[in-house]
């Protein structure tokens, strides 16, 4: 057993990695969910404004909101997504020794499920969760151009920065699966730019026209009727969010630059030690059979990391975006995987020792963070 151990260290840190996301999540539920809670109390009660979908999805079966059902729709979002993950992962790449290294790179990542374990309750995941299902359900129709179209715009409505964070991986999605899988017609074209419309109004609305119009005391007022324990005002000091300008979170995040800055080197760490995954992403995307489908698939990742730079001037949650950047990268592995290849792209091997250290070091960093590294 112990020979097979050393040959194959991938199953052990399969069950190391299991081991760190229930610790993640045992420390989780020992913080107090500030941003996350508030969400739940927010609705469309004055009118519409932004971030407010979820709050009043949740107002439709509750007036009282107690503090564990953050946890309990989080964590069931996170469940979800590890559903939707394996099943991807299974037809994409099929579960095997030869795969088991690919999939623990990635399942095991602390960019990925342990992070979205550490964040539970924001909103990133639901990104995650509407790009996973556009992998998995047919797309030879205008009904999953349609189907992303609507996702994009739940996300919008969820938080607007989706628009950068998560919209650009569902358009590349539907550009490789739909567009560059099963051709380009005049018809499918104007739709996708139509529905690209709507998405990019219904932001401009949230972001220009969706601060809340009452008072700063009576919209506290009306979140505490909400709380089941209004005792907790603590719970309460993020309301700012929804009367803070654009200018403003720019000011702040380009004053924090510098001290946030010093955790660039961590996240150069962090993206080297993922090298044997990118490797094998990029002769996935060089083993392409059309070099019309390798260039749109380079320009289309541009694309996301320059929506990923902008979030970056704008709001100073750095280790989030940089999670969700390469949790995007991920999803968009296994898109190109469905396009027509020139050769096989050989598997990360699971015997290679420098790719098995990479893996425990991976392994064993429990969560990336939200602001600064860990």
């Amino acid at each position: 057993m112990l020979a097979d151990i050393q040959k194959n260290p991938w199953r052990v840190l399969l069950a190391i990695n299991a081991a760190v996301i229930v610790g993640v999540f045992i420390h989780k539920i020992l913080l107090p969910p500030y941003v996350p809670y508030i969400h739940l109390l927010v609705d469309y009660h004055f009118g519409f404004i932004k971030r407010a979908l979820i709050g009043a999805i949740v107002a439709l079966f509750t007036d009282k909101v107690p503090v564990w059902l953050v946890f309990a729709i989080s964590g069931a979002a996170w469940l979800v997504t590890l559903g939707l993950f394996l099943r991807l992962f299974q037809k994409t790449f099929g579960f095997s020794n030869k795969t088991l290294p690919l999939f623990v790179l990635i399942a095991g990542s602390p960019y990925f499920l342990k992070n979205f374990m550490h964040t539970l309750g924001h909103f990133d995941i639901y990104g995650c969760v509407f790009a996973l299902i556009l992998l998995l359900i047919p797309a030879g129709s205008l009904l999953f151009v349609a189907t992303a179209a609507l996702f994009a715009i739940i996300l919008v409505l969820i938080h607007h920065i989706h628009l950068l964070m998560y919209v650009p991986t569902i358009i590349t999605i539907v550009g490789i699966r739909h567009y560059l899988g099963h051709g380009i017609t005049r018809t499918n074209i104007a739709f996708g730019f139509a529905a690209l419309l709507c998405v990019s109004a219904l932001f401009l609305a949230a972001q220009f026209l969706g601060t809340m119009p009452i008072p700063e005391a009576d919209f506290l007022a009306y979140l505490k009727s909400r709380m089941a324990d209004p005792s907790r005002t603590s719970l309460l000091q993020f309301s700012y969010i929804w009367y803070q300008p654009l200018s403003k979170e720019v000011s702040d995040t380009w004053k924090w630059l510098p001290h946030n800055m010093l955790g660039l080197p961590v996240f150069a760490l962090l993206l080297w030690l993922h090298t044997p995954l990118w490797r094998y992403f990029a002769d996935l995307i060089a083993a392409l059979a059309s070099k019309l489908h390798r260039r749109l698939v380079i320009a289309a990742l541009t694309g996301i990391s320059l929506a990923y730079l902008i979030m970056f001037a704008m709001v100073f949650d750095y280790s989030r975006w940089m999670s969700n950047w390469a949790v995007c990268m991920f999803l968009i592995l296994h898109a190109v995987k469905t396009l027509p290849a020139a050769r096989e792209t050989a598997l990360i091997p699971p015997d290679d020792k420098r790719t098995n250290i990479f893996g425990l070091v991976l392994t064993l960093i429990p969560r990336v963070g939200i602001v600064r590294p860990f």
